[in-house]
C-alpha cells in the first residue's frame, strides 16, 4: 500500500472544522457573502493540504469576546471535533489573541483564523529571497499582538525565539527578539526594494512599456503569462498557486518589446500585515504603464471579486493607473453569460488557451502602446528630424513629396511624450485614435 507524504515525512496530518460566525455587521459589508466566504475559506483549507471535516455555522448579534462563537456554539465545535477525530479548528473571521487561549485550551486542538490561514498559505508558496522575507515579516506582524494566545502553537515559529534573558519573563523574550527579528527583516526587505528600484529606474531609462498582470487569485494571471511569453511559471487551479512576482518579455506584432509582470492574487480580506509586507511586489502595478485586470469570467462572485481588485489597487495607488479588463474563462461560460461580460472603460473576452484570443488580446496591448496614427512631412535634408520620426513610433509608410518626406507612423506613446513636441510643427494633420481590433467595448 502506497503511503502519503504525511506518513513517510512523520507529520501529522491536519483535519479541521471550519467554523463562520455571521453577524448583521458583517452582513452590512457590500462584499461579504457568507456562503462565498465559507467556500472560499474551503477552497484555502485544501490549497493548504488540510483535510476538512464539517463545517459549523453561527448566526449571532455580535462576537462573543471569549469565546467568539459562544460557550453553547463552543461545546457543540467540540462534540463535532471528538466525533470526526479532528485536532484543528478553523475560523472564517480573524480571533484576539485572548480568543485563539480560551479556544485552544477548551477545546485542546489547534486554532487557526482565516489570516493565519493565508499566511501558512503563502509561507508554502514563497521560493524566492524576497518572499520568504515578505512571509516571515507578515507572519510576525501578525503574531507579535497575539504572543499571549497562541499558547502551544508557538513552537510554529521553529528557531525563530530566542533563550530566555536574565531578569525577564518568557513572554518578554519572545516579543523581544520577535521585534529584533521584523526590525532585521525590515532592513533585509528594505535591500530588496532598493534593488528592485534600480531595475525599474533601468526599464524607464530604455524605455521599455510594463504591462502588469493584477486580479483575485486563481483568475488564470500565471496561465496567461505562460501562454502569452512561454514563461516555465507553475500553473495549478488553486489558490495562490504562485506567490513570487514574475517577468518576462513579450514581442508585440510591430516588432517592440515589453515587460509583461505577473503579480500576486488578491482575496477578500486580505491580511493588511500581508499588503504591507508585500508593497514592494504590488508596487509594480503601481509601476506598470498598462494594467491588466484578469477576472476569473466563470466565477458566480465575478462582480464582487472586481470589486476586490479595486479596493486593493486603490489602496496601492494605482487606481487611476491606464487598465484593460480581460474577461478569462469565456470557455466555461454559457452564451448568455458571455455577453454580460461588459465593464466600463476598454475590456476583451478570451480564453487563455486559445491561441486567436490571445492575439487579439496582444492587439489591445499595442493599441494602447502605439495607439495614434500621425502623418510628417519634414524636408528631406532634415536628417535629425527623420530620425526622430523612426525613434517615436513605427514607420507604417514613407515617401518622396518634392522636397519633403512624408511618413505616416503609428507613435508609440511613451517616446513621443518624451520627444513628440519636436515635431509637432512638422505634423500634418490633428491625429486619430485607431479603434483596436477586436471585441473590447
Amino acid at each position: 500500500m502506497k503511503k502519503t507524504i504525511h506518513e513517510v515525512t512523520g507529520e501529522i496530518q491536519d483535519r479541521a472544522v471550519l467554523v463562520s460566525l455571521v453577524t448583521p455587521q458583517l452582513k452590512k459589508q457590500e462584499l461579504y457573502d457568507p456562503d462565498h466566504s465559507l467556500a472560499e475559506l474551503i477552497s484555502l483549507a485544501e490549497t493548504a493540504q488540510v483535510e476538512v471535516l464539517g463545517t459549523l455555522t453561527q448566526n449571532k448579534e455580535y462576537t462573543d469576546s471569549k469565546w467568539f462563537i459562544g460557550k453553547g456554539k463552543a461545546e457543540e465545535l467540540k462534540a463535532m471535533l471528538e466525533q470526526t477525530g479532528g485536532n484543528t479548528a478553523i475560523f472564517d473571521q480573524e480571533l484576539s489573541g485572548a480568543q485563539v487561549r480560551n479556544l485552544e485550551q477548551y477545546l485542546d486542538v489547534k486554532i487557526i483564523d482565516r489570516t493565519q490561514l493565508i499566511l501558512d498559505i503563502f509561507a508554502q508558496r514563497a521560493k524566492t529571497r524576497e518572499g520568504i522575507i515578505q512571509v516571515e515579516l507578515a507572519q510576525l506582524s501578525y503574531l507579535l499582538p497575539r504572543l499571549y494566545g497562541q499558547g502551544k502553537n508557538l513552537s510554529r515559529l521553529g528557531g525563530g525565539i530566542g533563550t530566555r534573558g536574565p531578569g525577564e519573563t518568557k513572554l518578554e523574550t519572545d516579543r523581544r527578539h520577535i521585534r529584533e527579528r521584523i526590525a532585521e527583516l525590515k532592513r533585509q526587505l528594505q535591500e530588496v526594494v532598493r534593488h528592485r528600484s534600480l531595475h525599474r529606474e533601468r526599464r524607464k531609462k530604455t524605455g521599455v512599456f510594463q504591462v502588469a498582470l493584477v486580479g483575485y487569485t486563481n483568475a488564470g494571471k500565471s496561465t496567461l503569462l505562460r501562454q502569452l511569453t512561454h514563461a516555465d511559471v507553475y500553473v495549478e487551479n488553486q489558490l495562490f498557486a504562485t506567490l513570487d512576482l514574475t517577468s518576462r518579455s513579450l514581442e508585440l506584432p510591430g516588432g517592440m518589446e515589453i515587460v509583461v509582470t505577473d503579480t500576486v492574487g488578491f482575496i477578500q480580506n486580505l491580511p493588511h500585515d500581508l499588503v504591507a509586507a508585500f508593497r514592494a511586489t504590488l508596487e509594480e502595478a503601481c509601476e506598470a504603464d498598462l494594467i491588466l485586470h484578469v477576472v476569473d469570467s466563470s466565477s458566480e462572485m465575478m462582480a464582487a471579486q472586481m470589486k476586490v481588485v479595486d479596493q486593493v489597487l486603490e489602496e496601492l495607488g494605482a487606481h487611476g493607473k491606464e487598465r484593460v479588463t480581460v474577461f478569462n474563462k469565456i470557455d466555461l461560460c454559457s452564451p448568455e453569460q458571455k455577453e454580460l461580460l461588459t465593464t466600463d472603460g476598454p475590456f476583451v473576452r478570451i480564453s487563455a488557451y486559445r491561441e486567436e484570443d490571445l492575439s487579439l488580446l496582444v492587439e489591445l496591448i499595442e493599441s494602447r502602446f502605439m495607439g495614434t496614427s500621425r502623418t510628417y512631412r519634414i524636408p528631406a535634408d532634415k536628417g535629425d528630424l527623420i530620425s526622430l520620426v523612426y525613434r517615436v513610433g513605427e514607420v507604417l509608410e514613407n515617401e518622396v513629396d518634392g522636397e519633403d518626406m512624408r511618413f505616416k507612423v503609428r507613435v508609440n506613446n511613451k517616446e513621443y511624450d518624451k520627444i513628440g513636441y519636436l515635431l509637432a510643427a512638422y505634423d500634418e494633420a490633428r491625429p486619430t485614435q485607431e479603434e483596436p481590433k477586436g471585441e473590447t467595448w
